[in-house]
């Protein structure tokens, strides 16, 4: 290992990221005879996996986040920074906020991965859902497009505002399309007195032959037929060539199609977040075809062995040609490795390689369906819901937050209700303005007092 901070008797532990890789090797590093510095641009650690409950109206955001001070507090060697990394200097060992720099022994990078537009300027039009922002975001559109749909008589644009599609057919793309499927003919059907919400179409594209493709081809199968049990229509084989005003742009083999919807949510592609490019220029990092950072075998950089990579940003060998995948269980075992490793390093203790103890995937598709692969136990139906359930719950971080999920979800259960249906991005209220030919409805908006309005 390298020589400690002249600041300071103690090896100096600088993790950046509070997600779950960054927070798990923290909690690791806890009692170890180090000191550790958290950064992070939020003050909280959100619960990724249960983001799109958030986005419609399932959940606030408070009942799947937690303050990181919180967290931490009983960590009396772990001091937590709200702020953003604007550069690393691997020679100095130093990390630079906006207005301070922070010196390190070792370093953990931790900052997980963003949307992939493939080089499309789509976001604005199309948000994808990896922050509390984006699913407040999501959830300000579809509450929108059901209220605009109410006071639109002309039925053709009404139809445009009752249409939803979803790019991307992973975990994410299914369980978002179930509950919003749930949302749009359960929870709302008697809310609104001119439209009938069980009318809205909900599309879901997904590239590949098969939705959830990690998945074994029968528990797929099985996702797609409870998915359009629910009313959701499953285009597979099928690729999005343009995004572009009211209009959906798909090809199918050699065949162009087009979908007409006010709506568009983004769940297909990733890639890693902008430390990766920092990386890459001030440490020679190698990285892949999404951005991610190639690390050792023990997370380490090829040319400095005290800067380490967990989470979602590394690529990190599978032992069976592929990647780790980029999923809460990976970042936890990653995180807790790395800090083991750190702490035997000081302590001079050999550390047995890194192997990943695969806890299978799970996805639900609205109540009381899910499928579950753990490799030995494959489910699909009300008992993977249970197993999914559960296992959310357990790792859901502190005590209140699992108590009012619990809560919320046995009331929606047994209510069909959800409670967090709020519009609350700041702006005008929604209106709905006829142009002067009378043809295009729009949506005006002030994202913010900097803005004028914006039409969608």
């Amino acid at each position: 290992m390298v020589a400690q901070s002249d600041s300071s008797n103690l090896h100096h532990v600088v993790i950046v990221g509070g997600g779950f890789g960054g927070l798990y090797a923290a909690q690791k590093l806890a009692k170890a005879p180090v000191k550790v510095t958290l950064i992070d641009k939020r003050n909280f650690h959100v619960f990724q996996p249960l983001l799109y409950q958030v986005a419609t109206g399932g959940l606030s955001p408070a009942d799947i986040s937690s303050p990181l001070r919180a967290l931490l507090s009983k960590n009396k060697n772990t001091e937590v920074l709200m702020g953003e990394v604007t550069e690393i200097d691997p020679e100095q060992q130093t990390v630079k906020l906006r207005y301070r720099d922070v010196k390190y022994d070792s370093l953990i990078l931790a900052t997980g991965v963003t949307h992939q537009y493939f080089g499309n300027d789509w976001e604005k039009n199309a948000p994808g859902l990896k922050t509390i922002e984006n699913a407040l975001e999501i959830r300000r559109k579809v509450f929108i497009a059901f209220e605009s749909a109410e006071k639109e008589p002309n039925p053709e644009r009404r139809k445009d505002w009752l249409t939803f599609v979803l790019v991307g057919g992973g975990p994410a793309g299914v369980e978002l399309a179930g509950a919003l499927a749930e949302l749009a003919h359960g929870t709302l059907k008697e809310d609104f007195r001119n439209i009938d919400t069980s009318e809205a179409e909900i599309i879901l594209l997904q590239s590949r032959e098969h939705i959830l493709p990690v998945y074994p081809p029968h528990l797929s199968l099985k996702a797609r037929k409870s998915l359009e049990k629910l009313g959701v229509t499953v285009k597979t084989g099928v690729r999005v060539d343009d995004i572009r005003g009211q209009l959906v742009t798909y090809r199918d083999g050699d065949k162009l199609e087009q979908i007409r919807t006010r709506t568009v949510l983004w769940t297909a592609g990733m890639k890693a977040s902008p430390i990766a490019n920092m990386l890459a220029e001030c440490a020679d990092a190698q990285l892949d075809q999404a951005g991610r950072v190639i690390v050792e075998p023990d997370f380490h950089l090829a040319k400095y062995k005290n800067i380490f990579v967990v989470g979602d940003l590394a690529h990190y060998p599978d032992g069976e040609g592929g990647i780790l995948p980029g999923i809460a269980p990976v970042a936890m075992q990653e995180g807790f490795y790395v800090a083991r490793f750190i702490r035997n390093g000081i302590q001079n203790r050999p550390l047995k390689p890194f192997k990943y103890t695969d806890w299978g995937n799970l996805a639900v598709i609205g109540k009381h369906q899910a499928v579950v692969d753990m490799g030995w136990l494959k489910l699909s139906g009300f008992l993977a819901w249970f197993v999914w359930l559960f296992i959310h719950v357990f790792y859901l971080l502190e005590f209140d937050n699992k108590l009012i999920v619990m809560i919320q979800w046995a009331w929606s259960y047994f209510t069909d209700s959800k409670g967090a249906r709020l519009i609350t991005t700041p702006g005008k209220d929604p209106e709905i303005k006829l142009e002067d030919d009378h043809e295009t409805i729009i949506y005006e908006a002030t994202l913010n007092p900097t803005e004028t309005s914006i039409s969608l």
